[in-house]
């Protein structure tokens, strides 16, 4: 089928932001991006993209709705207006899909309301991102509005993957599995990795760590993702930036008995207080790893936990895939941190990896392998782009 001409406005709605790019899905190329931050207060802040121009505001900003419009004025006073940037449909990144979303789709009634409803699992995402579509909605009424979800990707899980050793009956009334997240990026990343190795897709067994301030990680075998480190929330698995991930459930319960702490005390202890802020009280890697190479005791434990965690689930990955091919870094800290590739590499000498330390010190926007040729798993790291792969799928949806 022939692809529409025409653009998509991609929309990725936070509890008090608001990302968006205008993207060609076909050549890949966007014609604007920004970042709509603290929406909700007098000093909201835009930061705008256009013609290799940035352009930064402060300006009061009382809800989505008000965030899109600004972003319509910016985009006009800047030179493209929206009206004029070709834009055929919007896709609207949606972080949980729940057992009834695995593919993209058209937003309707139905839609937005099951969004809404999947709040309970995703609470500080799902919420945000059907604001989000309401409000692009009344700002742009003709165009075709597209829920693009997360956890979609992870809809091949095998029920041995995604399924919780909890009472059956229970988790079944509850949606309670593993959903996985950062769906959209590691099908984006674990097919570009082919390309870039000349290697047929059908026979590789991938790991992708997708390492930002969510960080996440899979285990995909010819095309397919067969196991994923996040479950029904995006507080499980790895080490992250405020998310202490993995966590025996009576420390949980232990915070409630004999710390005191409610349960929304809990909620926001671990979605917005632990992972590297919880440990060293950095909230930003690269503050993390100044103090690292400071000699810092307490920042190096935080980096070197969350190296560990890195490490035992690639072993773990390993034996489910029966062997790996490749391992791939991508997102913030996966494409630009060399010191925390070059520490897992370092343990994953068992497995034969040995890294280029030349290459893994480079700096870019292209993909490219950075293990040498002589080593038995390939390493590679590959910018994620998110936005792209919303718009390849929105443009699907309407074709």
């Amino acid at each position: 089928m022939t692809q529409r001409a025409g653009n998509v406005l991609v929309l990725n709605a936070g509890s008090s932001s608001l990302k968006y790019q205008i993207v060609d899905p076909t050549t890949g190329e966007h014609l604007v991006k920004g970042l709509i931050e603290r929406i909700g207060h007098d000093n909201a802040t835009i930061t705008h993209e256009y013609d290799g121009e940035k352009t930064h505001r402060e300006v009061a900003i009382a809800d989505h709705a008000v965030a899109l419009e600004q972003m319509t004025h910016v985009m006009s006073e800047t030179g493209l207006a929206l009206a004029d940037a070709g834009v055929v449909a919007v896709g609207h990144r949606v972080v949980h899909g729940g057992r009834n979303f695995s593919d993209p789709v058209l937003v309707d009634e139905r839609v937005l309301a099951e969004i809404k409803r999947l709040g309970t699992l995703a609470p500080l995402h799902n919420p945000a991102n059907a604001t989000g579509i309401e409000a692009a909605q009344r700002i742009l009424p003709d165009h075709a509005h597209v829920a693009v979800f997360d956890t979609g990707f992870f809809a091949t899980l095998p029920p041995a993957a995604y399924t919780y050793a909890i009472d059956a009956a229970l988790a079944k009334e509850h949606a309670l599995r593993r959903y996985g997240f950062h769906g959209t990026s590691h099908e984006y990343v674990s097919a570009r990795v082919p390309e870039l190795l000349g290697a047929d897709p059908a026979s590789l067994k991938q790991i992708v760590c997708h390492l930002g301030n969510g960080a996440s990680m899979s285990a995909i075998d010819g095309g397919r993702a067969v196991e994923t480190s996040m479950g029904v929330t995006p507080l499980e698995g790895l080490v992250m930036g405020t998310r202490g991930g993995d966590i025996d459930p009576g420390a949980v319960l232990h915070l409630n008995r004999v710390a005191g702490l409610g349960v929304d005390e809990i909620d926001t202890l671990l979605n917005k207080g632990s992972g590297i802020l919880g440990m060293a009280g950095a909230t930003d890697f690269r503050d993390l790893m100044e103090r690292v190479e400071a000699g810092d005791e307490t920042a190096t434990l935080a980096f070197d936990v969350y190296v560990h965690r890195l490490v035992k689930y690639i072993g773990a990955y390993t034996s489910v895939l029966g062997g790996v091919d490749v391992v791939t870094f991508t997102a913030g800290v996966g494409e630009n941190n060399a010191a925390v590739r070059a520490a897992v590499c370092e343990r994953l000498a068992w497995l034969g990896v040995e890294l280029d330390e030349a290459a893994n010190e480079v700096r870019s926007d292209d993909p490219r392998v950075v293990s040498t040729p002589a080593s038995k798993v390939a390493v590679c790291v590959v910018p994620t782009n998110e936005e792209l792969a919303i718009a390849q799928h929105t443009v699907a949806v309407i074709d």
